[in-house]
């Protein structure tokens, strides 16, 4: 007995090449919480980001004290920058603590990681104290280590007396003010040593055992193995360390605000004292682009120099 074969009508058939309808309006409404989702990022970006940004633009072009309307200067704020003593100073002072504070904190976190990916008893207990530091505010630590280099009671140099060492003062002498700054700079190496940690997580151990069968010592496995595979890393953390040391502003306030003798006077306190003390936010507005723009300088040498020293998996494969 033959069987009958049901053939459904060709209007109730799904056309070939095309999606369904119910997928299709599930795209979209994918999208739609996309959207939804990523808004208050977008919203606040515009609001709080990029529309401030484009306002001082426009005020750095500008004599404005906050008591008056703005007033069309045009460049003036930017050639009074280049005659500007005290902003040359700044600026050389903002050189001289990246160029110190942002190697020797990279060192310093290398080398901790390291170590701290070892086996170690109590070894979670210990990244977490290490990484501790960087997640607490910027003022309350400053206030922790201006008490620890006042020169007359201070932690500091009552350890240097128990050595028979007369301690400087700190704070107040110039010649030991920027110097006191970059050494606590190095208190917040946490999230740099945080990231390296993870890079050593993919760091293969084949690497270090055909080193070791090489007869490589340790120093030479973390020169010749380490140091190129976390080069990526390294690339990362240069990026913002240069960034974070051109904008660091709690710290130097709360020490020195910029004194003695301007010895630490950064960047980013010279302009604050231009803004909201001398009320001068259109050359402060200048300050600011004009350490934007020394910011991505910087930046896009770092990105130029990345094929001389930045390993990658590309270039293996070649």
């Amino acid at each position: 007995m033959a069987q009958r074969v049901a053939v459904r009508p060709l209007a109730d058939r799904p056309a070939v090449g095309r999606a369904p309808r119910r997928g299709l309006t599930m795209t979209r409404r994918q999208a739609l919480w996309c959207y939804v989702f990523i808004a208050p990022a977008v919203l606040g970006l515009l609001l709080f980001s990029l529309g401030p940004m484009l306002a001082s633009l426009g005020l750095s072009f500008t004599s404005y004290d906050m008591l008056s309307n703005p007033v069309w200067v045009g460049g003036q704020n930017y050639s009074a920058l280049v005659a500007d003593p005290i902003f040359r100073k700044a600026l050389s002072v903002t050189l001289i603590y990246g160029v110190v504070s942002v190697p020797a904190t990279m060192i310093l976190a290398l080398m901790l990681a390291i170590l701290l990916n070892s086996k170690l008893p109590a070894l979670k207990f210990f990244r977490s104290a290490y990484y501790l530091p960087s997640v607490i505010s910027g003022v309350a630590v400053a206030m922790v280590w201006k008490w620890m280099f006042n020169g007359e009671y201070g932690l500091i140099n009552a350890g240097l007396a128990k050595l028979g060492i007369n301690g400087p003062s700190w704070l107040t002498d110039e010649r030991w003010a920027l110097r006191a700054l970059i050494v606590m700079s190095l208190w917040g190496f946490g999230g740099t040593m945080l990231i390296y940690l993870a890079g050593l997580q993919g760091v293969p151990n084949e690497l270090y055992e055909a080193a070791k069968v090489d007869g490589a010592s340790t120093f030479r496995q973390h020169l010749h193995v380490t140091v190129p595979m976390l080069s990526s890393v390294t690339f990362f953390n240069l990026i913002m360390g240069i960034i974070n040391s051109l904008q660091v502003f709690a710290e130097p306030f709360v020490l020195t605000q910029g004194g003695p003798n301007n010895s630490t006077l950064l960047l980013s306190v010279y302009l604050y004292q231009n803004a909201f003390q001398y009320l001068k936010m259109g050359y402060a507005s200048a300050i600011a682009w004009v350490a934007f723009a020394i910011i991505m300088v910087l930046t896009l040498l770092v990105f130029r120099s990345m094929p001389m020293w930045v390993h990658t998996e590309t270039e293996d494969e070649r």
